[in-house]
């Protein structure tokens, strides 16, 4: 189920907001084990996204977008899942002519301690036992970066 909401509060100003649910299931459950699972590992039940976007200001432009993805599975029982992650960005932007725009984006506005997306499972490492170590890996999010962009056209 998703809820999209875009809302026009003047000529230069744009909100919006969505909303999705979901319920990842496997018809059956998975494996040989009681109480195997069927959860969709990696499958995500509630996303979320809020921003404002400003255009037609005088010269100025600009975005700010926070993004809400919740706990996931990471197998098929959810005895292992992940933390959900919230991270922001934002753009300013001024327009220099007709043809030139110079903006500034920051991702990650917080700098939050989070995962892109992560993934339970068995692994070796030198040193570790031939059975391997099952265990949480993870992609971590990009730390907080700046980005300068300059358009013409």
């Amino acid at each position: 189920m998703e809820f999209n909401n875009h809302y026009v509060a003047n000529s230069w100003l744009l909100l919006d907001a969505d909303l999705a649910f979901s319920q990842s299931r496997f018809k059956e459950e998975q494996g040989d084990a009681p109480n195997a699972g069927r959860y969709v590992p990696g499958s995500v039940r509630t996303v979320a996204s809020l921003g404002a976007t400003v255009t037609g200001w005088g010269s100025w432009f600009g975005q700010v977008q926070l993004r809400y993805l919740g706990p996931r599975p990471l197998i098929e029982d959810t005895s292992q899942r992940s933390q959900g992650t919230t991270l922001a960005y934002a753009r300013v932007g001024y327009r220099v002519s007709p043809d030139v725009k110079l903006s500034l984006d920051v991702f990650n506005l917080f700098d939050r301690k989070a995962s892109d997306i992560d993934y339970y499972y068995t692994s070796r490492l030198q040193g570790e036992p031939a059975q391997g170590v099952s265990g949480l890996h993870a992609h971590p999010a990009e730390p907080r970066t700046v980005r300068l962009t300059m358009n013409v056209s």
